[in-house]
């Protein structure tokens, strides 16, 4: 079992869309994760807006959260500095406010990223260390 691992928004929405082409492989990635994931309120704003779109309940994002499987964990308020920072580094991808947050969590907490996106092979943390990525291998 893996412990406090960084949950990006291509995983969360693949594991609660059965239609998604990455659907089995976060149901299986997610088996082996120890609650709490952590995440950030981007994440799960982008999240939620996906799984609405593909007809999907977005409170069962909610309900992961009540159940504490996932944790919030970065207050943009407090990191908007080292946010912007990210952001200013990475602007030719461009890098979003998810995308910033989820580097920034894995800046502090030193956990792995289980993303679906192929900008986080480029983003580094501390701007040289690359990222300890779960991500499937045809991305």
């Amino acid at each position: 079992m893996q412990r406090g691992v960084l949950l990006d928004t291509g995983p969360l929405v693949a594991y609660f869309c059965p239609t998604d082409r990455f659907h089995d492989w976060a149901v299986h990635q997610f088996s082996n994760f120890t609650a709490p994931v952590v995440t950030c309120e981007p994440v799960l704003a982008e999240s939620c807006f996906l799984l609405a779109r593909a007809g999907v309940p977005a409170t069962r994002i909610l309900s992961k959260i009540t159940q504490g499987a996932v944790s919030i964990g970065l207050n943009i308020e407090k990191e908007s500095a080292a946010l912007a920072t990210l952001m200013q580094r990475y602007a030719n991808l461009p890098m979003s406010l998810a995308d910033a947050c989820m580097v920034r969590l894995a800046e502090t907490l030193h956990s792995p990223i289980c993303t679906l996106d192929s900008d986080f092979r480029v983003y580094r943390r501390q701007g040289r260390t690359p990222l300890d990525l779960i991500i499937p291998e045809e991305i």
